[in-house]
C-alpha cells in the first residue's frame, strides 16, 4: 500500500443530512475517512453515529449532500460494484432461520456471483481465510441460532472479511459481548487494517477506541465535535463537554493511549 493510499481520503461525506421520516439525525455533516486506516466513530447515544455510518454504507439514503466512494458518488454507483468495494455489518443482524456458519459466510461471496454463475475461483480461499482469521473453522456447520453471542458476531464478521472489499464498516461491532470477545473483534479490526483495509466501527468504549484505532471521530448533537488522532480527540474538556462527564485522561499502561478514567 502506497502512502498516497494510506492518507489519501476514499471515502467521504459532503454536506451529508440523512435521518428518519421528517427527522434530520445529522445535519450538513463533512467527513473524510482516510485510506488504510481504523477509523473509530464514538459520541453519546443518540448523536448520530449508526446514522453516519448507515448513511456511508448506503443503507440510508441522505436527504442531502453526497457520499462519494474513491472519488465518485456513491448513490450513482451499480449495487454490485459497491457491494464489491464496501461491506457493512449493522448493529444487530439477523440469519435466516437454520443458516449454518458456513453458510452464512458464503454469502459474502454473493457480489462476485451472476444470474448465470453461482460461484467465483475466490469463493473457497475467500471463505476458509475468513473463518480461520475468526477462529470459526470448527463450528462451520453449526446453526447460527446456536451459538453465543460472542461466536454469533465472529461468524458475521466472517462474511464481511469474506467479501473482500477495501472499505469495512461496523456499527457496534463488539456491543453486548463480554470484554474477551469485544478484544478479539477490535484486534480482528487491526488486522484488517494492517492488511491494506479501511475500517470505520462506531464504538461505545472510548478507551478501547483510543487504544485500537487510528483515528477518532467525536460525535454531538448530529455533528462532528472533534477528529484525529485519540490523543488529540480525548480530552478531558471534550469528554466532559459531550458525555458530561468529569474525567482525569492517563495513558493506558499497556499502549500509552489516553484511557479515561472518571472521577466520583
Amino acid at each position: 500500500m502506497t502512502d498516497d493510499a494510506s492518507t489519501g481520503a476514499g471515502l467521504r461525506a459532503r454536506d451529508l443530512t440523512a435521518g428518519y421520516g421528517a427527522r434530520a439525525v445529522i445535519d450538513g455533516l463533512h467527513l473524510d475517512v482516510p485510506r488504510g486506516r481504523f477509523t473509530a466513530v464514538i459520541g453519546p447515544n443518540g448523536c448520530g453515529k449508526s446514522t453516519l455510518v448507515r448513511a456511508l454504507s448506503r443503507t440510508l439514503r441522505p436527504t442531502r449532500g453526497v457520499v462519494e466512494i474513491d472519488g465518485a458518488p456513491a448513490h450513482r454507483m451499480p449495487t454490485r460494484h459497491v457491494a464489491r468495494t464496501l461491506a457493512f455489518l449493522p448493529q444487530e443482524p439477523i440469519a435466516p432461520e437454520g443458516v449454518t456458519v458456513r453458510s452464512l459466510v458464503s454469502r459474502g461471496r454473493h457480489p462476485y456471483h451472476s444470474a448465470w454463475r453461482r460461484s467465483h475461483p475466490g469463493d473457497a480461499a475467500a471463505i476458509a481465510g475468513a473463518l480461520e482469521a475468526t477462529e470459526m473453522l470448527d463450528l462451520v456447520d453449526a446453526p447460527i441460532a446456536s451459538l453465543s453471542g460472542g461466536q454469533r458476531q465472529r461468524a458475521w464478521i466472517a462474511l464481511v472479511l469474506a467479501q473482500e472489499t477495501e472499505y469495512v464498516l461496523l456499527d457496534e461491532p463488539t456491543s453486548f459481548l463480554d470484554i474477551g470477545h469485544q478484544i478479539d473483534v477490535l484486534r480482528l479490526c487491526g488486522r484488517m487494517r494492517s492488511e491494506g483495509r479501511t475500517v470505520v466501527a462506531v464504538l461505545h468504549d472510548l478507551s478501547q477506541a483510543a487504544r485500537f484505532a487510528d483515528r477518532l471521530v467525536l460525535m454531538h448533537d448530529g455533528g462532528i465535535v472533534a477528529e484525529g488522532e485519540p490523543a488529540a480527540v480525548l480530552t478531558e474538556r471534550n469528554v466532559r463537554e459531550v458525555f458530561g462527564l468529569d474525567c482525569r485522561i492517563a495513558p493506558d499502561p499497556v499502549s500509552g493511549t489516553p484511557m479515561v478514567v472518571p472521577l466520583g
